[in-house]
Order: structure tokens, then C-alpha cells, then sequence
């Protein structure tokens, strides 16, 4: 139960008034980013295999390729942040990498090509990704961390409301027959993608802030390329969320699950938008009440929900389920994501967090692409049924074994 001091804190919409600019601009560059993101990334499949004569394999390896990439590179960009007490120069190079990328795949002409733009694009993401969170981490006291994070997740989340959405009136107007639009007209929508993300570099340029780190006592420990930094209840958290991401499989697997038990393949982009919605509302909550009632509290909440949505997937058999689930495993997000990046925060001194932040998405990055491919594997051998199952089983373990990694004393956890 929360204090008496909690008890007195404002309401939520009034916390949000207090955030600091650099929140609402690193938000807002977020949202135009995926906006323009999430413009392009539907229709990508459909044009490199009808348009670019590109295999399923083919388009695996790319998307599989590009977020290796960008979770080795955030490893890097953190620690070279930190080094030279530089973040927003980083954001705005991966930015910029990302505006300069997109508008190329107005000219590709083979799939190959399509691979070095999205490594490329993939390549923003990993240098910009580290520095950002450890920018945002700064802007704010650590009694608003998780409301900033969370602000931050859920702006992201509404881009990819808003850039499907722009997808489908673009194309409607670009093509002649939006219903098998031709290669030439997929393009002009990639170019006009680009737009958001462009406008976002000006978001950084005029309204980013960067404050100088406060002189540190000359026999403080430099800043190293290496795990020995961190104490042990660091690395723990790291070996946790890589357990964790292990169970946590492509989310294609549950709009497939979803189209099983009777979604039909038109009602799929909204079950999408809607999973968004849900998502954007419990980031906007889930902040706010990791920074009330503790991280490791929330965070354990949301893998418990995500185990009882896996074990509900092993075991639907009608749309209205689907429905229902997609909107509960919206608030696994909102209840983690930002959660975690903040507790990453609580954890480490202020001149670490760059490469904190590198080691945790290395550890999300490390698993994330194996767990899909042996979801997949078991659901292949032994049935739909039996993958949902166990994945909801090791997330139960990690979420047990989360309960050994001690909060910092500033934040306080749930009895």
C-alpha cells in the first residue's frame, strides 16, 4: 500500500504537466519515427515478395539481420555515450541515418538492396537507441522516471496507430488499384514516409537539451567497455530479462493464432491497431504506477499477465478470445517496457547508464531471435498448443527470479 506521502502525490495528468521538455520532445520524435516506421513496415512484405519476387526466407533474413544489428550496436553506442558525456549528438546521427535510409526504398529494384537499407535504417536505431534512454533517464528525478519512460513508450505505441492508418490512405490515393498496387506506387508511399521522421530532426535540433554531467571526484572509476562494473544484482536483472526474452516470440505467431480461431485476414490490421491502443493507455498508467508502488512489482505483474495471455492462446477457439487477448497483452507493455528501462536507470550511477542501457538491449537482443525460431520449432513438432504453453512457463520462472534482484532503496516496493 502506498504511503501517506504517495497518498498526497498529484493525480496523474496533473504529474504529466511536470515533466520536463526534453520528455516531450525525445516523446514526440519518438512517435513521428514510428509513424514513419509503421508506414512502411506492413506493406514491406507484400512488396519485396509480389513486387521484388523476394522468398519468405529472403525476408526473414532481412528483418532478422537488421534488429541483430541495431541490439549489437546499441551495445557500442552506450558506452562510446558515456565515454565522451555525449547523447544527444548520437540521437540525432541515429536519426538522421534513419531519414536519410527510408526514402532510398523509393528507388530499390532487387531485395538485396532492400537488406543494406533496412541493416542501414537498423544501424540509426542501434547508435541513436542507448544514448536516447540515457538522455531521458537524466531529464527527470527518479520519483518521475517511470512516468517519463512510460510517456515515452506510449508515444511510440500511438505512431504505430497513426502510420498504419497514413499507409492505407496513402495508398489508396497513390494507386490506381490499391488492391494490387504496383511497384512503382509501393514506392511513392515509402518516399512520403520518410516525411515524419525528417521533421523529427528538428525536434532535436531546437527543443533536445543536453546538461553537462557534474564534476565527478578525481578518483572515481573510469568508465569501461565491460559487465565488471556493475554489481552482481545488475547482471542478475541481465541474465533475468534474458530468460525472459527467451518465451517472448514474434508477436506474428498470435496474429497467426488469431486467424486459427476465426479473426478474419481483413479484421487483422485493426486487431493490430487495436493491441496499439491498448498499449499507448496502460504505458500512459504503467509509469505512474511503477513510480508509486516500485519497478520490480510492476514489472513482475506484467510477465505474469504475459504467461496467463500465452496459456489463453494455447487454448482459444473463437474471435471473440482473440479480441480479448490482444487488448490484456496490450497492458503487458504498458506494465514492462518503459518499467524496465527505468529500473535499468535505478540501478547504475548516472555515468553508466549509456552502457547499461547497451548490456540490456544486448541481453533482449541475444535471445529474441532464437526464442521465434524455437517457438516455432515446437509449435512445428508438437502442436500450437504446447509452444504457448511452455513459453508461459518460462516466463513464470523469470518472473519468480526476478524476486532476487534487489531495488535500489530510492524506490520503494509493495509489501
Amino acid at each position: 500500500m502506498p504511503t501517506n506521502d504517495e497518498s498526497k502525490r498529484p493525480g496523474l495528468f496533473a504529474r504529466y504537466k511536470t515533466l520536463p521538455v526534453n520528455v516531450f520532445a525525445l516523446s514526440f520524435v519518438a512517435f513521428l519515427n514510428d509513424a514513419s516506421s509503421e508506414i512502411i513496415y506492413p506493406l514491406l512484405p507484400a512488396f519485396l515478395a509480389l513486387s521484388l519476387g523476394a522468398t519468405p526466407f529472403a525476408i526473414g533474413m532481412i528483418e532478422g539481420f537488421a534488429e541483430s544489428v541495431a541490439s549489437i550496436l546499441k551495445l557500442f553506442s552506450g558506452y562510446l555515450s558515456d565515454k565522451f558525456d555525449r547523447r544527444k549528438l548520437p540521437v540525432f546521427l541515429g536519426y538522421s541515418l534513419a531519414a536519410i535510409m527510408r526514402p532510398l526504398l523509393a528507388f530499390v529494384t532487387t531485395w538485396q538492396q532492400v537488406l543494406v537499407v533496412r541493416m542501414a535504417d537498423r544501424v540509426g536505431k542501434g547508435i541513436r537507441g542507448a544514448p536516447r534512454d540515457a538522455l531521458l533517464a537524466g531529464s527527470v528525478p527518479v520519483e518521475n522516471r517511470g512516468l517519463a519512460f512510460g510517456f515515452n513508450r506510449a508515444a511510440d505505441h500511438l505512431g504505430a496507430v497513426v502510420g498504419p492508418v497514413f499507409a492505407f490512405f496513402l495508398l489508396s490515393y497513390l494507386a490506381s488499384d490499391p488492391q494490387n498496387p504496383t511497384a512503382i506506387e509501393y514506392q511513392k508511399v515509402f518516399l512520403f514516409a520518410s516525411i515524419p521522421v525528417a521533421l523529427g530532426l528538428f525536434v532535436i535540433i531546437f527543443l533536445v537539451h543536453e546538461e553537462p554531467r557534474p564534476e565527478v571526484n578525481g578518483d572515481s572509476m573510469p568508465i569501461k567497455f565491460s559487465l565488471s562494473q556493475f554489481d552482481g544484482n545488475f547482471k542478475r536483472l541481465l541474465f533475468i530479462v534474458a530468460l525472459f526474452t527467451l518465451s517472448n516470440s514474434t508477436d506474428a505467431f498470435l496474429l497467426l493464432r488469431a486467424e486459427q480461431s476465426g479473426v478474419s485476414p481483413a479484421m487483422l490490421p485493426l486487431l493490430w491497431m487495436t493491441l496499439h491502443f491498448s498499449k499507448v493507455i496502460s504505458s500512459l498508467i504503467g509509469g505512474d504506477l511503477s513510480d508509486r508502488f516500485g519497478r520490480r512489482s510492476l514489472i513482475i505483474t506484467g510477465w505474469i499477465i504475459y504467461a496467463a495471455v500465452y496459456v489463453g492462446f494455447a487454448f482459444i477457439d473463437s474471435a471473440w478470445q482473440a479480441w480479448a487477448l490482444f487488448i490484456v497483452y496490450g497492458t503487458y507493455f504498458g506494465l514492462t517496457e518503459g518499467v524496465e528501462k527505468a529500473f535499468v536507470a535505478d540501478m547504475v550511477e548516472p555515468e553508466k547508464r549509456g552502457t547499461a542501457y547497451g548490456f540490456y538491449n544486448l541481453a533482449f537482443g541475444i535471445t529474441v531471435f532464437p526464442a521465434s525460431l524455437l517457438f516455432g520449432l515446437v509449435w512445428y513438432e508438437l502442436g500450437a498448443p504446447t509452444a504457448f504453453v511452455a513459453s508461459s512457463i518460462v516466463s513464470v520462472i523469470a518472473a519468480v527470479m526476478l524476486l532476487t534482484v534487489r531495488p535500489p532503496h530510492k524506490q520503494k516496493e509493495a509489501a
